[in-house]
């Protein structure tokens, strides 16, 4: 065949078990997966992940970083140039092999939601079940109905709802078909924040109920951190780590994923008799450093504490109230900047002179790069 793009027939190439000793393979799995809009400039370059049955995985990083595509290319939008995309053991992508998006089974939610303006509720929900019987189609669309918590609310139009509404029917439609896997880019976009807090947790809980594995796009730490049971990472189109939130968290892999899911601080420092010495005190040498090594020591705000005030080499830049902590900016006697979390209560003058104690259970190491 001259073409580039085959429809392949289920089972004709399965994913080789064998790469992961025994254990079944994931549901869905990337192998140095590229995907280019121009050749010369890759969206996303050489990703390898996997997800589980039943996970949740969240795409994270930048705008422009390659999330959307990486997504699109799960989905069956986009192309790959290099690399394989297996969906229940079955190659679904790769430069020869494409499969189109309805017939990899996965349900998408978009970004704006997607719904038809010109069809209620039930019919919007019903529009990927066309092929049912009549009977089935109707017992599948009620219980999606019930499920999300659209009850009298079926012959509504999109505009007749709110936008948590809209999204409940968004999810509904996709999770009608009974899909492997649901994919969401970015599905809280359009919402207050305090509706996307109340929408969050009731699709965690939506997602746990039907034990769906699904995959969300997003640029929130904090969305990625209360979703996920893994968080890949991506910056200018690599994925730079890809794990659970509690490591990203306290395991940066580098010095972006470390400012990116939170705030973090680098202090140089030098390897001196076993410890990290710097001028915030010493830290432990967990990275292994060789003596007379320069490092950074990433510092996060409640690596820090404040012991005293109107003495000391740092002095208060600025005070922002978080609600149940504040968040103060410190200047240390080198010029350089650090942040500490104190509790609400807590309340210091901007520029008055403080003493800074370390309280870090454990220390992040990154190699200075002079």
């Amino acid at each position: 065949m001259n073409s580039q793009t085959v429809m392949q027939s289920p089972g004709t190439k399965k994913f080789p078990h064998s790469q992961f000793q025994g254990e079944s393979s994931p549901l869905l799995h990337l192998r140095h997966v590229t995907c280019a809009y121009h050749s010369q400039h890759p969206a996303v370059r050489d990703i390898s992940l996997s997800v589980n049955q039943g996970e949740i995985l969240c795409l994270l990083g930048p705008s422009g970083c390659g999330k959307t595509t990486t997504l699109r290319a799960i989905a069956g939008f986009e192309k790959v140039m290099i690399g394989e995309i297996y969906i229940n053991g079955r190659l679904v992508s790769s430069p020869t092999v494409h499969w189109p998006p309805d017939k990899r089974r996965v349900g998408m939610v978009f970004q704006d939601y997607a719904l038809f303006p010109h069809l209620c509720v039930a019919d919007n929900i019903g529009f990927g079940l066309n092929q049912w019987e009549d009977s089935q189609r109707k017992s599948q669309i009620h219980k999606m109905i019930e499920l999300v918590g659209l009850a009298d609310l079926e012959r509504r139009y999109p505009h007749e709802l709110s936008g948590g509404q809209q999204q409940r029917v968004a999810l509904a439609r996709a999770l009608a078909p009974n899909p492997v896997m649901l994919l969401m880019d970015e599905p809280f976009s359009n919402l207050d924040p305090d509706m996307t807090i109340k929408m969050r947790k009731e699709l965690y809980h939506l997602l746990r109920q039907t034990k769906t594995t699904s995959i969300l796009v997003t640029h929130d730490h904090d969305e990625a951190f209360a979703m996920a049971d893994q968080v890949a990472v991506l910056h200018e189109g690599n994925l730079v780590q890809c794990d659970t939130p509690e490591t990203i968290y306290h395991v940066p892999s580098c010095p972006f994923v470390a400012e990116f899911v939170g705030q973090a601080d680098f202090i140089p420092g030098n390897i001196q008799n076993g410890k990290v010495e710097t001028e915030l005190g010493a830290f432990t040498n967990q990275g292994g450093y060789e003596g007379g090594a320069n490092v950074l020591v990433m510092v996060r705000p409640d690596d820090l504490q404040i012991t005293k005030v109107g003495a000391g080499n740092a002095r208060i830049e600025s005070r922002q109230f978080r609600g149940s902590e504040n968040l103060y900016a410190i200047r240390l006697a080198s010029g350089r900047l650090v942040h500490c979390s104190a509790s609400s209560t807590e309340i210091y003058d901007v520029d008055a002179p403080v003493g800074l104690t370390i309280i870090a259970t454990h220390t992040v190491l990154f190699e200075h790069q002079s």
